[in-house]
């Protein structure tokens, strides 16, 4: 019988110490300078540009944590961007202490207009400029933009190639597999953006009209990262530290990209990068300080607008994330969603390894 408990534990151990060495090698890959046009980053691991979550509060946090490399906004109007005033705009604004890392996604159909918005990003001061050709909201889709743009690879090189000419900041390019699910094209594309003058890809592969329902094809990151020279980061359903080891495993991505799971957890790249180890209270705290980080930046209708798109992928942490949603989605002020908070964890909630998916938007 000892000699049954003792190969249990035996093997446990082992399994606990092969984690730690798994999330300790991941650490270190993640933390070599990686050489993007004639800047240098000392982190790998990226926050992806989502559109209405990246905002400036969730940046904010995500900062506070650190161990990240670039933070990337939500997605901004190239037609807007050259006239915004950042002091009342509600996606185009910053911390001045942030523009180092920052990278500013813009959306458009027109390369003149595309690249006039990269002028503008440039003189603010930003790290770079990243196309997004990879939402495939329907509302933006219709406009001939995102990953629309994938449907004319001829027009979408040539909005790389303006902007390109533009601007000397790093030039980022974020897309999809495309329309079809057709791995070839996606190589094409990625070829297309370096010719055209891309510094860097943040692949996303899965094809557009599939948003979530199926698994990303990790193996057509490899195939993208196989045909260009530029760094190529992998994007799609990375939500433990084994998942960031597997992709870079699996495909010799430069960098990973994290997009969902950076807002159910902020202080991941912390935890994957400077082996941060998270308090039992961590989800309490961290959501009560994006309560007043928001308010900081917005007014107290427009925060508890911006906290319950924040409290899907944070509920998604929990069993019953569900039921914690639905009392959190009742508050109409950010008093009542922060008492709703503390009435939430009176409780201590049981949580997830990995997130509920069907709590992902």
């Amino acid at each position: 019988m000892y000699d049954i408990v003792y190969s249990i534990k035996s093997r446990f151990e082992l399994t606990f110490t092969e984690e730690r060495m798994k999330n300790h090698m991941l650490s270190q890959y993640l933390l070599k300078d990686l050489t993007i046009k004639d800047k240098i980053i000392q982190n790998r691991l990226v926050l992806a540009p989502m559109a209405g979550l990246g905002h400036i509060a969730l940046r904010q946090l995500i900062s506070e944590f650190g161990g990240f490399g670039l933070l990337f906004t939500g997605m901004c109007s190239a037609k807007a961007v050259p006239l915004e005033n950042p002091d009342v705009s509600l996606v185009f604004n910053w911390r001045k202490e942030e523009l180092e890392y920052l990278v500013c996604q813009i959306f458009g159909s027109d390369s003149e207009g595309m690249a006039k918005a990269a002028v503008r990003i440039e003189k603010e001061g930003f790290f770079g400029v990243d196309l997004n050709f990879g939402c495939s909201v329907a509302a933006i889709c219709k406009k001939g933009c995102g990953a629309a743009l994938l449907k004319d690879p001829d027009l979408s090189s040539e909005i790389v190639r303006a902007v390109r000419k533009s601007v000397s900041i790093p030039l980022f390019v974020k897309f999809r597999m495309g329309w079809d699910n057709n791995p070839q094209s996606s190589v094409d594309m990625a070829k297309r953006f370096e010719d055209a003058g891309a510094d860097a890809l943040t692949f996303h592969p899965r094809v557009a009209p599939d948003r979530r329902n199926r698994p990303p094809q990790w193996d057509v990151i490899k195939l993208v990262r196989q045909a260009v020279e530029i760094p190529v980061f992998g994007n799609g359903n990375l939500f433990l530290a084994e998942d960031g080891a597997k992709m870079v495993e699996q495909t010799s991505c430069q960098g990973l990209s994290i997009g969902r799971m950076a807002v159910a957890k902020p202080w991941l790249f912390a935890q994957w990068t400077q082996d941060f180890s998270p308090r039992e209270d961590i989800f309490y705290t961290t959501a009560m300080r994006m309560t007043q980080i928001l308010l900081d930046h917005y007014t107290d209708h427009f925060s508890v607008k911006l906290f319950k798109k924040f409290s899907p992928y944070f509920c998604a942490n929990f069993k019953f994330g569900h039921h914690i949603l639905k009392k959190l989605n009742r508050a109409q002020t950010m008093d009542d969603i922060r008492n709703n908070l503390d009435s939430i964890f009176e409780s201590n909630p049981e949580t997830l390894l990995r997130p509920n998916l069907n709590l992902f938007l």
